[in-house]
């Protein structure tokens, strides 16, 4: 799609963020919008702002935010001190889903990933979403690593 205007995200944009964060089954158990957005997402934006290796960014598409993306580069020792790109908050508004959006902003982030210098971007996705999965098998990642977490705190 030619029309995207991929930005920086602005503390403007927090309210549409999260609104697509909130916008599957998933996000909808863990992200909080209420009439007021909590002081929790400013304070994470300002944080996500004021570091140089964090790009979160938005998509617009005829003046409305139609997808959201953070970019976070990771400077590492292995691979002779490699630099990795990891994707996170990947989300497309639910009404522009299917239209070649996703793939645009998948274009872009490799596209600013190769950019910085980074050998290699990685993802993680829940696994209860197989729609996902399938969408970045589409683009040639590969679920090369069994991933783990700790939950160290409950929302």
């Amino acid at each position: 799609m030619n029309n995207l205007i991929f930005r920086k995200a602005t503390k403007n944009d927090l309210p549409d963020i999260v609104h697509m964060l909130l916008d599957d089954t998933l996000g909808a158990m863990r992200e909080n919008h209420d009439a007021t957005l909590p002081e929790s997402y400013v304070n994470a934006f300002e944080k996500i702002q004021a570091d140089p290796n964090q790009e979160l960014t938005v998509v617009e598409l005829d003046g409305e935010l139609v997808a959201t993306f953070q970019l976070s580069f990771i400077q590492y020792l292995t691979y002779q001190g490699g630099l990795r790109a990891q994707m996170e908050a990947v989300r497309t508004k639910s009404t522009y889903r299917g239209k070649g959006i996703g793939r645009s902003v998948f274009n872009y982030a490799i596209r600013r990933a190769t950019e910085k210098g980074c050998h290699l971007i990685q993802l993680t996705t829940d696994k209860r979403r197989p729609d996902a999965i399938r969408f970045y098998e589409s683009l040639g990642f590969v679920a090369s690593h069994e991933g783990m977490k700790l939950t160290l705190a409950n929302f």
